[in-house]
């Protein structure tokens, strides 16, 4: 049997372990460890194989992952969330629509000191539904605000999705979070632009708030403005090059702490609880990482990506058609994963090929995140829309109803992308 047969078993029997229910990881570290084994031997695989998750867990650039989780862990038990939103509303609640578009600009902020999109989606699902409730908003204005703008999380910087791609693809770390920060910004201003439309069309459907006063907008960021000055600190210092992604992180989980402890938000107890809970996190993800390396591997043992390549090459497919081909298995995988499973278990598979055909790999890394999120909310499994709906007893169908305008955003959003790479790749090409 030729490596090539081995490889198209190997990732049969993977999908077929995986919905068997087995753990992705554990999926893609028995078919990489047995894949590698027929191919190279029982010895070659031992002295190779069990060396991964040693050089995997002793990378440098590896502790930037519990790092920033840590930090996102910790500005979540404080309650900052409930700040953001409060603050949000103050300065655009008043307008059309404001209360929506405050949980949009909310769960960005949130984005930028938190790196995954859990935490404001649980947190605007039980501060900003109720609020628009009260103010009688359309069901899917308010519902798709929150759950479609909790995916911000993945793209704005500090992602950690962004973190593992480029440990998986050798991308500069910071290169990824600049180039995330613009389409972050873009994505958050086409959400703001359904509210506008939504009410434009049906008024009904987002009543203005009570007004607010100059000063009451000033007063009302004095409970915010440390998490954004730690967000620019931290992400300002990476641009400059004071520091590189990784002391980034420490500095800013230092920075989280002394804010919170500060702010008398944060207590002995919840220290320990932000501990275990960025631990079990961190140990999942390196479970999934450490199975991604050794199918790596395995499929360069088996020459199958590389055969991939030379096949789309002599098939003479346009790369606009393999790559549409590429987004629509993103955004499938994403209705059944989350997102970081999905990121981790195709890119050993598909970067190599993308990367054949002359792709950026900032610039396509960006644009899986965009997809995966998508996928994110779309049925059957929508994993953000199942989380909303465990937050706030919401029926699942109902929410799945409310995120259609919000996926065409994401849609005229990967258009923008493709047509203007250099909203994604500009700030990258300025860092010191």
């Amino acid at each position: 049997m030729s490596p090539e047969t081995i490889g198209i078993i190997g990732l049969v029997v993977m999908v077929a372990l995986m919905f068997a229910r087995m753990w992705i990881g554990a999926a893609m570290a028995l078919v990489g460890i047995v894949g590698y084994a027929l191919i190279m031997g029982f010895d070659s695989t031992v002295s190779v194989i069990t060396m991964i998750p040693f050089t995997t867990m002793s990378s440098y650039v590896m502790t930037t992952v519990p790092l920033y989780i840590f930090m996102g862990v910790v500005l979540f038990q404080s309650g900052v969330g409930a700040d953001l939103y409060e603050t949000a509303y103050t300065c655009v609640g008043e307008l059309r629509g404001g209360l929506a578009s405050a949980t949009i600009i909310a769960c960005a902020l949130f984005a930028a000191i938190t790196g995954v999109s859990s935490p404001a989606i649980i947190t605007m699902g039980k501060v900003a539904l109720p609020a628009m409730k009260k103010y009688n908003y359309d069901d899917n204005l308010a519902l798709g605000s929150v759950v479609c703008a909790g995916g911000l999380a993945f793209l704005i910087p500090p992602s950690v999705v962004l973190i593992i791609y480029g440990v998986l693809t050798q991308t500069s770390i910071a290169d990824l979070y600049m180039a995330g920060f613009m389409p972050g910004l873009l994505m958050t201003c086409l959400f703001l632009l359904v509210v506008l439309f939504t009410t434009l069309r049906n008024p009904r459907a987002g009543p203005a708030g009570p007004k607010t006063s100059f000063k009451a907008k000033v007063i009302s960021v004095k409970g915010t403005w440390p998490m954004i000055v730690l967000f620019l600190l931290v992400l300002g210092g990476i641009y400059l090059g004071v520091f590189t992604p990784s002391e980034g992180g420490a500095v800013g989980s230092f920075g989280a702490l002394v804010i919170v402890f500060t702010m008398h938000r944060f207590s002995l107890k919840k220290l320990l609880d932000s501990m275990t809970e960025a631990a079990q996190t961190t140990a999942l993800v390196m479970l999934l990482i450490i199975g991604a390396y050794i199918l790596m591997k395995f499929l360069a043992v088996s020459q199958l990506t590389t055969a991939m390549g030379i096949w789309v090459t002599n098939a003479g497919l346009p790369p606009v058609i393999v790559f549409a081909i590429v987004v629509v298995i993103y955004i499938i995988l994403g209705m059944f994963l989350d997102i970081i499973s999905a990121v981790i278990l195709t890119t050993p598979i598909l970067f190599p090929l993308v990367m054949s055909l002359g792709f950026d790999p900032v610039w396509y890394g960006i644009i899986i995140v965009v997809l995966v999120e998508m996928g994110l909310v779309t049925p059957p499994v929508g994993m953000d829309v199942f989380m909303l709906a465990g937050a706030t007893g919401i029926p699942v169908g109902k929410i799945f109803r409310s995120v259609t305008p919000f996926l065409i955003a994401e849609v005229i959003c990967i258009g923008i992308l493709l047509g203007v790479p250099q909203i994604a790749l500009w700030l990258p090409s300025t860092m010191k």
